[in-house]
């Protein structure tokens, strides 16, 4: 009977597999939004190792259950699902930087008012980013 088992399983190693999807809502996701995009990004806080967390479309999706239900994406609560790719991660802001913030969040709250909104981070790494145009350091004397 062992020896069964042995050939069973050997067999079964075999096998040849077959990758699962990256995300099985996949067939529903806008053009140019990839399962495997970072959503969110943050830097992990000192003490815990360092590094990046992230969470990729993927996972946001698994997180709010996401379908497809009619060739759209939708949350357990059948809400659309929309991506939108913030804006503001300027190391140097442009003069109308404040302008163009105020037109994404009127945006946003346009779209939060009809669809389950997942916003896209402008910043994958995850890695702070340095104001160029800070005060220039002080000479030392």
């Amino acid at each position: 009977m062992s020896w069964l088992f042995l050939v069973g399983t050997t067999l079964l190693s075999m096998w040849p597999t077959v990758p699962a999807p990256a995300c099985a809502n996949s067939n529903c996701l806008p053009a140019g939004i990839e399962s495997s995009e970072i959503v969110s990004a943050q830097g992990a806080r000192p003490g815990k190792g360092g590094g990046v967390v992230t969470v990729t479309v993927a996972q946001k999706l698994r997180e709010l259950k996401a379908h497809c239900r009619k060739g759209k994406l939708v949350d357990s609560k059948g809400k659309e699902i929309r991506f939108y790719r913030l804006i503001g991660c300027w190391g140097n802001p442009p003069e109308d930087y404040q302008e163009q913030l105020d037109r994404q969040a009127k945006e946003l709250a346009t779209l939060r008012k009809r669809y389950r909104v997942i916003e896209m981070t402008c910043n994958p790494s995850g890695q702070m980013i340095s104001q160029l145009h800070s005060q220039p350091p002080k000479d030392r004397q």
